[in-house]
């Protein structure tokens, strides 16, 4: 790729930089991995002036200390790479924050830069004024302003992008020098590092190498290990740390962190204007925050909203539920009857009615339930009060020996588990990923929502909301049960405390939440069209073999392999072999339990669950349930666990505990419940 065709978008969480990144490209998209990890790379094209360049959306980073995998892949891509220019996107009415950022990219010595200051309304609203030539000045960076969720200000910004790509030559220069010691440090450090360049991926920037040394940064104190100047490097970085936190009085790289926020609050004060009072200037944000993040009231308004997600996902979707499944109940008919008229087997037209349109059908008549959480999801994600669902549960997650930013992947586990766990990678300590890995498969995916309904809709009709909430409340309490468990057996010591930025409230651009929803939505209907169609023809052609059985009687094969599994499920209260072939299969994809219950008895949803009321009672039905949410992750997710661990022992362990815990928690359900009823 051209590096002069490259444009990099770089930015903190938070900042826009993905609706901006969707200004700027529009549908011109193509998203895969970055090389080696999993881990999402967007990329766009856009026109800018007569050339077309491609966009790289960067994750987005709070700094350059490559302490998470989001980290280590833009500082790679930035020094590998380097792209003819980077375009960071910051949130202007936060800039002594966002502009860290920036100011490290500078020390880089990153050549071409651009500065977009987003969400000027918000600043605006906190009655902030903004400097921008004298900000860009002093910074000596083009600057721009703009509110991306509006479009307002893109199209000058792709005028200054057009404009600095036409430039030939541009250094951005450093805008500010440290204390005069730790300059001295700097200085002696990078006159011995010159004559060996292989030190840095960025061969003319010495400065940068020698701070991070300073920093103590683990990466580039690795590469010195092969030096052949190693001990005469390691001798003087020694001597140089020593003298400076001697003279400073403390450690050297919180001197480095103090200069450069020193140097961010002078830009600040001089360029960032507030008017009006205290009160005044205290946003709805803050306002907000003070009920909902609470020490006693954050829990139980999170609690609360989450329940009333269940119950509005179950109540509005099954509104829907029983037309849809009419209508595959009616295409089933006239399948068959089709097959009748043109005189074609009986099996093609048990096929048709029994195995695809009622397998696949009984799943995906749920859709409708499964938009209604993601849209409820969405929502929460655009406002920004998931974030303060990761900050209300920091205390309870700290007790149990997790890292509060572990509740994110968590929740995002709600929509579906693979993306969850991918979601991990924000995580900066190892031994904190694995426990997430481990534990994320417990929340109920949208796999699962399904069965809920189907059960909780048979035998517990006047409580279907609560009872479905109930089982994602298990799922996280379980979650964080097992978390400290396994951080207390295999991973000793103290969790990091939650440092993050609670964005501000925002409305939710419709757009964009219906878009995201419609996407995740889409994930479920594309698996009903592959992995559950193959899956209930299979469980189909089972059901009728041998030839001149009963279908899905339990001479088939199908009935076999269920009679076989069935006396594992007694004690649970659910041994009978259509419940163990729905959970067997259940393995390749969650919703395949529905699909092949429907299958099995070869009907639609409204009388499929007449059939479960008949053979279920409302405790061995939330036995059932509750080992359809613990028991083994689907075989997407066993996939992604054992990439992201790159562990087949982890991997193994996560399979052998959960199958284990599901069992184990679905026969304590039945026999404890049997006591008192």
């Amino acid at each position: 790729m051209d590096k002069k065709q490259v444009i990099a978008l770089a930015g903190n969480p938070n900042s826009g930089k993905t609706t901006v990144f969707n200004a700027l490209t529009g549908t011109r998209q193509k998203v895969g991995n970055w090389p080696g990890v999993t881990v999402e790379r967007k990329e766009g094209k856009v026109l800018l002036g007569n050339r077309e360049v491609t966009v790289v959306d960067l994750p987005g980073i709070y700094g350059l200390t490559a302490s998470s995998i989001d980290e280590r892949i833009a500082r790679d891509f930035l020094l590998t790479e380097r792209p003819f220019l980077v375009a960071i996107v910051l949130d202007s009415s936060n800039l002594d924050r966002h502009l860290y950022l920036p100011l490290q990219l500078m020390e880089l010595g990153v050549s071409r830069l651009v500065l977009i200051l987003n969400m000027m309304d918000e600043a605006r609203a906190k009655g902030l004024e903004i400097d921008v030539e004298g900000l860009s000045r002093t910074l000596g960076v083009p600057v721009v302003t703009t509110v991306a969720n509006k479009r307002v200000g893109i199209e000058e910004l792709k005028k200054t992008l057009a404009r600095e790509l036409e430039k030939e030559h541009q250094t951005s220069g450093f805008p500010f020098s440290y204390p005069e010691p730790i300059e001295k440090g700097i200085e002696r450090l990078s006159e011995i590092l010159k004559p060996h360049p292989p030190l840095s991926s960025s061969p003319h920037n010495t400065r940068w190498t020698a701070l991070k040394l300073l920093e103590g940064d683990e990466e580039y104190l690795a590469r010195v290990q092969n030096s052949p100047a190693k001990e005469r490097i390691l001798s003087l970085l020694t001597m140089v740390k020593e003298d400076l936190e001697a003279e400073l009085g403390y450690d050297l790289e919180t001197a480095l962190v103090e200069a450069r926020y020193g140097y961010i609050k002078g830009l600040v004060s001089e360029f960032v204007k507030r008017k009006g009072s205290l009160e005044q200037r205290l946003s709805m944000s803050d306002k907000i925050d003070k009920v909902v993040t609470n020490r006693f009231l954050g829990l139980p308004i999170f609690l609360f909203l989450m329940w009333l997600t269940f119950k509005l996902t179950f109540s509005v979707g099954g509104f829907f539920l029983d037309y849809i499944d009419a209508l595959f109940g009616f295409l089933g008919e006239k399948a068959a009857l089709l097959v009748h008229l043109v005189h074609g087997p009986p099996w093609l037209a048990s096929l048709l009615q029994n195995g695809i349109i009622g397998g696949v059908g009984s799943v995906l008549v749920f859709l409708p339930n499964i938009f209604f959480l993601f849209l409820a999801i969405s929502i929460m994600e655009e406002t920004g009060y998931m974030a303060r669902g990761a900050f209300v549960m920091d205390r309870l997650m700290h007790a149990m020996g997790l890292h509060g930013k572990s509740f994110i992947p968590m929740v995002l586990g709600f929509g579906c588990n693979v993306p969850a766990i991918m979601a991990t990678r924000t995580l900066e300590n190892p031994k904190d990923r694995i426990i997430t890995i481990l534990v994320n498969p417990l929340m109920s995916c949208s796999a699962r929502l399904p069965i809920y309904v189907l059960f909780a809709g048979a035998l517990f009709s006047a409580h279907q909301g609560t009872v479905i909430f109930s089982l994602y409340f298990l799922g996280v309490v379980l979650a964080i049960l097992l978390a400290r468990l396994f951080k207390t057996l295999f991973f000793k010591g103290e969790p990091a405390p939650l440092i993050m930025e609670l964005p501000p409230y925002r409305l939710p651009t419709w757009k964009s939440v219906l878009l995201n929803t419609w996407q995740r939505s889409l994930i479920f209907v594309k698996k009903a069209g592959t992995i559950i169609f193959a899956t209930v023809v299979l469980i189909w052609f089972l059901a009728s073999m041998p030839l001149g059985v009963e279908y899905a009687s339990q001479q088939s094969i199908i009935g076999g392999m269920g009679t076989f599994l069935a006396p594992i499920l007694k004690p649970a209260g659910f041994g009978f072999w259509q419940a163990a072939v729905a959970l067997f299969f259940g393995i390749l994809a969650k919703e395949v339990v529905v699909g092949t219950l429907g299958t099995l008895y070869g009907t639609g949803e409204e009388k499929l669950g007449t059939v479960i009321a008949h053979q279920f009672t409302p405790l061995t039905a939330y036995a059932f349930m509750v080992m359809s949410l613990v028991y083994i992750p689907c075989i997407a997710t066993i996939g992604v666990i054992r990439r992201e661990t790159n562990s087949w022992k982890w991997t193994a362990f996560s399979v052998g505990y959960s199958l284990f815990l599901g069992w184990f928690l679905a026969v304590v359900v039945y026999q404890v419940g049997r006591l008192f009823l």
